[in-house]
């Protein structure tokens, strides 16, 4: 296969995904939309985490929130959970790497956060401890999933599920969705009223 031919597959199999998840999960997506404004225009804070490939979305739909997205506004309160090297690698060392999202929850999470939790596999003990200890402290839980879900699927309060088995389309759907809710959320803060 040429070059020209994968690119056009990729791009195909990734429209095609695209198409399934506006078609099952467009109003769902606007109701997180809605529920992340009500968050951040109560003073509450929208969290991230995930690993690998996924530990990169969260810094960057952080950084959305926290800088802009379309629009030059008021900072809104985000924060990647996988960012901070000595948090990471001291909880890695002295706790176990699967507390590392968790003992930061502890440490920021208040009751009306809410937390994203991105994850290919849903295996991830890190993920699974992080969802368990947001509900322990009341925070919210959506997770951006793919492959059935995994454990993850039923240990938070609302799921995202990708319908694909691949890690990369689904890491990309992630993304996106992770994008039109900041977007929609950005517009219903401005205005203040989700």
């Amino acid at each position: 296969m040429n070059d020209g031919n994968i690119v056009r597959q990729r791009l195909g199999e990734l429209k095609e995904l695209a198409d399934l998840v506006a078609e099952r999960w467009g109003a769902e997506i606007e109701g997180l939309a809605s529920e992340v404004a009500r968050v951040l225009l109560s003073g509450g804070k929208v969290f991230f985490c995930g690993n690998g490939g996924s530990a990169a979305d969260a810094q960057h739909l952080a950084a959305e929130y926290v800088i802009k997205f379309h629009h030059q506004r008021k900072p809104m309160p985000a924060l990647a959970l996988t960012t901070d090297t000595s948090v990471l690698t001291a909880g890695a060392n002295d706790l176990g790497f699967e507390e590392v999202f968790s003992r930061q929850l502890e440490a920021f999470g208040r009751d009306g956060d809410i937390l994203f939790l991105h994850s290919t596999s849903g295996e991830s003990e890190n993920l699974l401890q992080a969802a368990e200890t947001a509900t322990a402290c009341r925070i919210r839980t959506v997770g951006f999933l793919a492959r059935g879900g995994g454990r993850l699927l039923s240990m938070v309060d609302q799921a995202v599920v990708i319908p694909t088995d691949s890690v990369p389309r689904a890491q990309e759907m992630h993304l996106a969705l992770g994008h039109i809710i900041c977007e929609l959320a950005e517009e219903k803060v401005m205005e203040g009223k989700a």
